[in-house]
């Protein structure tokens, strides 16, 4: 079973765009689409109950914005207390239709060689950016390069949203930790793959080239609010103390 894992927050300008994706990429796999929503107040979860009706889908409706790592950490768990095959794995993907469905099976392909955490990389050979601002790429390359520095971590990026997860390396990470991501913002994709290292999880990374132009609206990231939240991140595992 391949599990689509979604997060998503007011996003009803994305989700024909993510439903049309989605639909060439499950036509001949065992999928289930875990929609983790987070507090969305426009037409969401409206639009979802409609267009994906035919699919094997559901919605973890959480009625609170409290942040992708929060909405994250609940698909986690339900996809945990529902997996039946040891095999199964979970796909991480943008709801605002950025990640690049082209490289799927190359990650499928990869993490089905024995690799528990499959990352799509656009700092790898042959990924890279369109259509997104200067001051954006020198944020999300600095702050890469000091935790990769200080932490001394070979994987080249370390926020993406989009990774294909073996089911057993997110067992593993709950089963050391109590619970898959503590952090509620952003930053929760530094935390599960700090985690996932902790656990000597393979890993392997994919190029992609990153498409801000296919969102529709803005990203939801605020950059001064998860700048604060990675230094106090950086500062509390200095040592890889958790």
């Amino acid at each position: 079973m391949i599990y689509f894992l979604i997060p998503f927050y007011n996003e009803e300008l994305n989700l024909e765009n993510l439903y049309n994706n989605l639909l060439i990429k499950t036509k001949s796999i065992d999928y289930c689409i875990v929609f983790s929503n987070d507090g969305s107040t426009d037409r969401s979860v409206e639009i979802i109950k409609s267009r994906f009706q035919k699919t094997n889908y559901i919605i973890i409706d959480n009625k609170l914005n409290q942040g992708p790592g929060y909405a994250f950490n609940e698909g986690f768990k339900w996809i945990l207390s529902h997996s039946k095959n040891t095999n199964d794995k979970i796909v991480t993907i943008e709801a605002d239709s950025t990640s690049d469905l082209n490289i799927l099976s190359d990650m499928l392909n990869i993490s089905s060689l024995g690799y528990d955490l499959v990352l799509a990389s656009v700092y790898s050979q042959g990924g890279g950016f369109e259509k997104t601002s200067f001051f954006r790429k020198i944020i999300s390359a600095s702050a890469n390069l000091i935790f990769r520095f200080i932490f001394d971590i070979k994987v080249q990026t370390l926020s993406s949203f989009y990774r294909v997860y073996d089911i057993s390396l997110v067992r593993r990470i709950n089963d050391k930790y109590g619970n898959i991501i503590s952090q509620n913002g952003f930053i929760c994709m530094l935390e599960i793959l700090f985690r996932a290292i902790k656990v000597n999880a393979k890993i392997l990374e994919v190029p992609m080239t990153l498409k801000s132009d296919n969102r529709n609206g803005k990203s939801k990231l605020k950059i001064f609010k998860t700048s604060i939240a990675y230094l106090k991140f950086l500062f509390k595992n200095a040592f890889f103390k958790n």
